[in-house]
């Protein structure tokens, strides 16, 4: 299964620019290609349905033709979700050797939480 490294993710409790929200998990997120070494920070809202262990937890992300075979015979971490609103693409997150790891199936024509 073909993939690309994406992004790192970390959760900080600071407001950073450029933020993002996404309503499923309530959590703001920033763009990684926005930063230099591609980190994306997470800040979850108290009231985020995410497990607070998930929240602590750095996670890698990669970007996949299918989700499907990305995330086959792994455990789920967080379910498959699209991101975005409108969507840019969908994502799962899933524990790989004792990593969070997150897929990004990105649909064609769409870019980072653009909203055009």
């Amino acid at each position: 299964m073909p993939r690309m490294f994406h992004h790192i993710g970390l959760t900080t409790d600071t407001p950073q620019p450029g933020e993002s929200w996404v309503e499923k998990t309530r959590v703001w997120v920033t763009d990684p290609d926005d930063h230099p070494q591609k980190i994306e920070w997470l800040r979850y809202e108290a009231d985020s349905p995410v497990d607070p262990d998930f929240q602590a937890r750095p996670h890698i992300a990669y970007t996949t033709d299918s989700l499907e075979e990305a995330m086959a015979g792994k455990p789920i971490v967080l379910e498959p979700m699209e991101v975005g609103d409108p969507p840019f693409g969908r994502a799962v997150f899933v524990e790989e050797d004792g990593a969070i790891v997150e897929y990004i199936e990105r649909y064609e024509g769409r870019r980072w939480f653009d909203e055009d």
